[in-house]
């Protein structure tokens, strides 16, 4: 059996999207025009990744498919920068540990031989782990932020009784590594079970046997915990100190 997508399932499809805006209205959410304007955004520029994806895998160059994965990289870093605004270095700082967590893992992934470096692969994986990776480091600043302001005493206090900087805020930063890692592990420990993701599903509506997805899967479970671990631990640790100045005091 062919899965196969038309232009009328999609526009029937599109009625899902109207549940989610009705739903916002009923409920004056005040998100319908977001949700309208995202899916505007979310077809364009599928429409423009597909034609370049395809130009990219076509023409098979290893230049061409390590810029678009930086590309990648790039927009994860700004984005997840985003939840840091206010406070220097969060680009730089978000982009070393977008930058290492896929690099590390890819390299493990192709030097054990499990995926090989071809765009076709190396540009999907390359997303997928930038995007975990992106997340988990906005939930970290986002932790980081809320954690700074709460426990702003607490540290204050250790500074004030001889700590380092790294010592006052050391419990700050091993709970935003938590919170970072939370929803990967979480996937980790229902997968298979609650839900079945969408590259195992995709490979399965492909036509491949469900004992090789599986397989891949699993792959993608490790390489997305490895990610996910690098970039909160690395986003954390090099992030914490732009809440001090060059005097070691709280801003």
């Amino acid at each position: 059996m062919n899965l196969a997508v038309n232009d009328l399932s999609l526009t029937l499809a599109l009625m899902l999207v109207f549940i989610s805006m009705a739903i916002s209205y009923k409920e004056k959410l005040g998100l319908s025009k977001d949700i309208f304007f995202g899916v505007i955004r979310a077809i364009i520029q599928l429409v423009l990744v597909g034609y370049l994806l395809k130009y990219i895998f076509q023409v098979n160059n290893t230049f061409l498919t390590i810029v678009m994965m930086l590309i990648i990289i790039f927009n994860a870093s700004y984005n997840a920068s985003k939840r840091n605004k206010g406070l220097r270095h969060s680009f730089q700082v978000s982009f070393i540990a977008i930058f290492l967590s896929t690099a590390i893992t890819i390299s493990i992934l192709v030097l054990s031989g499990a995926i090989q470096f071809i765009p076709s692969q190396m540009i999907p994986i390359s997303g997928m782990i930038a995007s975990n990776s992106m997340i988990a480091i906005g939930l970290c600043y986002r932790s980081m932020n809320t954690m700074f302001q709460d426990q702003r005493q607490q540290v204050l206090e250790k500074l004030a009784l001889g700590a380092t900087v790294k010592q006052a805020s050391l419990s700050i930063l091993q709970a935003c590594v938590k919170t970072g890692m939370a929803p990967t592990i979480d996937s980790a420990k229902t997968v298979g079970i609650v839900s079945l993701p969408g590259m195992m599903s995709g490979l399965i509506f492909a036509g491949v046997d469900p004992v090789h997805a599986i397989k891949y899967q699993i792959m993608v479970t490790f390489m997305l915990l490895s990610a996910t671990s690098i970039g909160s631990v690395l986003a954390s640790y090099l992030f914490y100190r732009s809440y001090f100045n060059e005097h070691k005091q709280l801003l």
